[in-house]
């Protein structure tokens, strides 16, 4: 055996955070000793949310656990991944490393940092894709371009794009003869000083046990109604694997295999259409894509913010979801759909202060799905709905909440009433209210705003934009 082949290789862990299916850690351990490597960055990939952050800790302490029992020990640190890895390079004598990509404008710039240091001090980068089904480069239109438009993407994606069988978790991991230093990872800083996290603890099992074992309960029954059940809130009829595929402990290849159900599938093509869009339009976190809608007239009132943020709208279903979010880090994506219109179409708040308090505390803060749902539900984005498609929570909530099973979970104090009312408790008769215990702006608050004339409001300051940017 050569020197080179007892050299330790370095595998740095990202948003890739599994044993199984993983081409980094598969091309690490074929070299020789791995030494694995998770770096708390400083300030560049972007900023991790409190939600993001406490799921990190517990994945992270989960990845370590499984790697210890291959005999590898995972190297915390933490710092600009630049100075960190060349750092680690000449600890370790390692002369090269391997990373699965990432996308994001700020991380991709990130790892090119990175890459570019590394190789000026003679250390070789292999890359891997491993996050997403295709490059977000790989699709083009017929005129070479990026696609804007989902149901053409999607047509191309299936024509073209075969996914690669899972790859298994590689034997005969080697650990190197020194273990470089390691931060504990308490040291990270990851979880709140104040203890709130025990809905997330409850609703969730981060890391690759978890993302499995929320995979085999999807394919065991829902997946067979999902076409039926994805919109109903009250019904676990969706996967749940969004958090576990955004921090990469379950690869979209093992989900894609195990769940054929196109309907499905058809959901998980649309996340790889988020990336495409963000990976050509790298300035849509901030900005509309669709450039006149920079001179929208947000002319909401910014105090009605914290009580679309608390669950404090007098609209039940919306309510609902903004709770749910909070507890547990997630929202159904119907829910979503209706809380986020109702921000920028009812109180015409701008959908950059929705994405950025959904970064906060979703615990799937992926950036390019969050992205492109705020736009869309603004109209100003890729595939974006039309800006007078503005959804009345009431209808929403009277069709997939029928039964309010989702608001009587998460919005307690109404759920003494009737089906009938649960809807728009301030429309029931004095007497349902009192047997309900439901007293409209004192247990349970009124609606902020009317819909009908929210809704006239929004379109005039539509029309408005759509004057002046002609």
């Amino acid at each position: 055996m050569t020197l080179a082949r007892h050299t330790p290789t370095l595998l740095w862990f990202r948003r890739d955070l599994r044993l199984a299916d993983n081409p980094a850690l598969c091309a690490a351990a074929a070299a020789g000793p791995v030494v694995p490597v998770f770096i708390l960055e400083d300030g560049g990939g972007g900023p991790l949310g409190g939600a993001a952050r406490w799921w990190l800790n517990q994945s992270l302490d989960r990845l370590s656990a499984s790697l210890t029992g291959l005999g590898l020990s995972l190297v915390l640190r933490r710092g600009s991944p630049p100075q960190v890895l060349t750092d680690l390079a000449a600890e370790t004598g390692a002369r090269v490393i391997h990373w699965n990509r990432r996308y994001e404008p700020e991380a991709a710039a990130v790892d090119q940092a990175a890459a570019e240091a590394l190789q000026s001090a003679g250390v070789t980068v292999q890359t891997h894709g491993s996050a997403l089904l295709a490059e977000p480069w790989d699709l083009a239109t017929g005129q070479g371009g990026p696609y804007q438009v989902f149901t053409p993407y999607y047509k191309k994606f299936l024509d073209t794009v075969h996914p690669r069988s899972a790859l298994p978790v590689p034997k005969g991991l080697a650990a190197p003869g020194v273990i470089p230093g390691s931060l504990p990872l308490a040291d990270l800083g990851l979880l709140p000083s104040v203890d709130w996290a025990g809905g997330l603890r409850e609703a969730w099992t981060p890391g690759e046990a978890g993302a499995q074992a929320e995979l085999t309960r999807f394919l065991e029954g829902a997946v067979d109604r999902y076409d039926d059940d994805r919109d109903h809130p009250g019904v676990n009829g969706t996967s749940r694997l969004s958090p576990h595929l955004h921090w990469g402990e379950i690869s979209p290849r093992q989900v894609w295999t195990g769940a054929a159900a196109a309907p499905f599938r058809r959901q998980l093509v649309w996340r790889e259409f988020t990336h495409h869009l963000l990976h050509h339009f790298p300035h849509t976190p901030h900005a509309p894509l669709r450039e006149k809608f920079a001179a929208f007239p947000w002319d909401g009132d910014p105090d009605l913010l914290p009580a679309w943020q608390e669950g404090r709208t007098g609209y039940p279903l919306v309510d609902a979801g903004m709770r749910q979010l909070w507890q547990t880090g997630w929202m159904h994506n119907r829910v979503r759909m209706v809380a986020s219109s109702f921000l920028v179409k009812h109180l015409l708040l701008p959908w950059q202060d929705g994405a950025r308090w959904f970064s906060d505390t979703l615990v799937d803060a992926d950036l390019a799905n969050n992205t492109f749902g705020w736009q869309w539900v603004a109209g100003s984005g890729a595939d974006g709905a039309p800006y007078f498609r503005i959804f009345n929570p009431l209808t929403q909530s009277r069709r997939f909440d029928t039964a309010g099973a989702y608001i009587r979970r998460w919005v307690p104090e109404l759920a003494g009433l009737p089906d009938k009312w649960i809807h728009a408790p301030w429309t029931a008769p004095t007497g349902i209210l009192e047997k309900a215990g439901v007293k409209p702006g004192r247990t349970y608050p009124l609606p902020v705003v009317e819909h009908a004339a929210a809704r006239q409001r929004a379109l005039e300051s539509y029309r408005r934009m759509t004057t002046e940017s002609t």
